[in-house]
C-alpha cells in the first residue's frame, strides 16, 4: 500500500522558520504560528518565493486562488490542506 507522507505542523513550522531566517536576516522574536507574516517580514514577493519552495521541495500545486495568509500559523493551515 502507498506511505500517505504528511508533514507535521511542527516540520513545516521549522521549514518556515529557516526560510524566515535566511531571507530577513535577523528576526527580533521568534518565528510562532502566531507571528504575522508582515510583521516579521515577509513581503509578498518573498511569500510567493516562499509557496513556490514549498511547492518544489514537496512536489504540491498551490492554488491561485489562495486567500493570502496573515500568519505563519495560516500559511501552515493552508499548506496542510494540500
Amino acid at each position: 500500500s502507498p506511505v500517505n507522507f504528511q508533514l507535521s505542523a511542527m516540520e513545516t513550522l521549522e521549514l518556515l522558520q529557516d526560510f524566515i531566517k535566511r531571507r530577513v536576516g535577523t528576526l527580533t522574536e521568534p518565528v510562532t504560528l502566531e507571528s504575522n507574516l508582515e510583521a516579521i517580514g515577509v513581503d509578498s514577493l518573498m511569500l510567493l518565493d516562499l509557496m513556490f519552495d514549498l511547492e518544489d521541495k514537496y512536489n504540491v500545486r498551490m492554488p491561485d486562488d489562495l486567500p493570502r495568509p496573515e500568519t505563519v500559523g495560516d500559511l501552515i493551515a493552508i499548506f496542510d490542506k494540500l
